[in-house]
């Protein structure tokens, strides 16, 4: 029998739905270097208010989005604390150095999630011999920590330390829906204790392209010019902010389908005696370590032969994903080949 692939890769492989594409292709669109592309200005709009800030950038992608605010944010000498699991930090290619020159001071949080004790330890005293401390950055949820939420309390004393030391806060939320419908915050809520936002469309909101950055007028203004810098500067791409208006509109909410798929998945693999040290499942990322002498090579491979993708997080350690592209008969399925084994 054949099987449409189980895609448990990434929330990144998301097709655009019927009615999205929809929407895209009726997007009333103009030259977005020049401002005249009304449907990404209304995405920008959206954004800000959403987060209860002045004003947005539409960015090819996450990194862009977040490699622009640590520019913006700094200068070269600096530096940006952040956990050891931090997108900026395994995942952006090093760019924090490449693009605008600054050092990263790694905390070890839990999950991925630092307290506010940890990031006041780690403030550099003013020293010649010391890169200056000017940016923390916080990512919800932490996609190495397993899809970890940072709760409302601790980003707002993370954020009472960055205000006391004059530090620029800086919240990665490619995942931060995942969050909020987990834990019922206002986007608001989050807004008001950051200095900006990176927020994906393209992962569990199911939009092709495109993350927001969201900050004041001042802050946006700089970023504008530093992602023109940057190559990102995009000419008609209203009909990729038309299919981000329409994952906020219509495909929030639905993150919670996702969370709790992974949590079933979770549940069969609790049962499996060469399965061990299964993260916590708080939002739609499962990560878990295969018992010697299992691999993660064999076990891909097995799984890719019975029509489910996945990937590799470490020597022993596998990531499963869940998005709107799994239904709930592909989860099963793939419960049934994984269960196989």
């Amino acid at each position: 029998m054949h099987f449409k692939m189980i895609n448990l890769l990434s929330d990144t492989g998301t097709r655009p739905t019927p009615e999205m594409l929809k929407a895209m292709w009726s997007a009333e669109v103009g030259d977005d270097v020049f401002r005249e592309d009304p449907t990404v200005n209304a995405l920008e709009a959206k954004c800000a208010a959403l987060f209860g800030h002045e004003a947005a950038l539409f960015c090819p992608s996450g990194t862009m989005a977040n490699q622009i605010a640590l520019k913006v944010h700094t200068r070269p000498l600096d530096e940006v604390i952040c956990d050891e699991m931090s997108h900026i930090y395994q995942y952006e290619v090093g760019g924090y150095a490449f693009h605008s020159g600054i050092a990263v001071n790694l905390l070890r949080g839990d999950n991925g999630i630092l307290t506010a004790e940890m990031v006041e330890a780690a403030i550099r005293p003013r020293q010649d011999w010391l890169p200056r401390s000017t940016l923390v950055v916080i990512e919800n949820t932490c996609n190495k920590g397993g899809g970890s939420i940072y709760p409302l309390n601790r980003i707002q004393e993370i954020r009472s330390v960055c205000q006391k030391n004059s530090l620029a806060l800086h919240l990665d939320g490619a995942r931060i829906f995942n969050a909020l419908v987990e834990t019922g915050d206002s986007t608001a809520s989050i807004g008001a204790e950051v200095d900006s936002i990176s927020i994906c469309l393209s992962k569990g909101l199911g939009a092709p392209v495109g993350s927001v950055l969201i900050g004041n007028q001042a802050f946006i203004a700089d970023a504008r010019r530093v992602r023109k810098a940057m190559g990102g500067g995009m000419r008609q791409a209203g009909y990729l902010a038309a299919a981000g208006i329409y994952a906020l509109d219509h495909h929030v909410e639905r993150l919670l389908d996702d969370h709790a798929n992974a949590r079933q998945l979770a549940d069969a693999l609790a049962q499996l005696p060469w399965v061990t040290n299964i993260r916590p499942v708080q939002t739609n990322i499962l990560i878990f370590d295969l018992v010697s002498p299992r691999t993660p090579t064999d076990f891909l491979a097995y799984l890719k032969q019975n029509g489910v993708i996945a990937s590799a997080f470490g020597p022993q350690t596998i990531r499963f994903v869940t998005h709107l592209d799994v239904t709930r008969e592909m989860l099963e399925r793939a419960i049934e080949v994984i269960m196989g084994y």
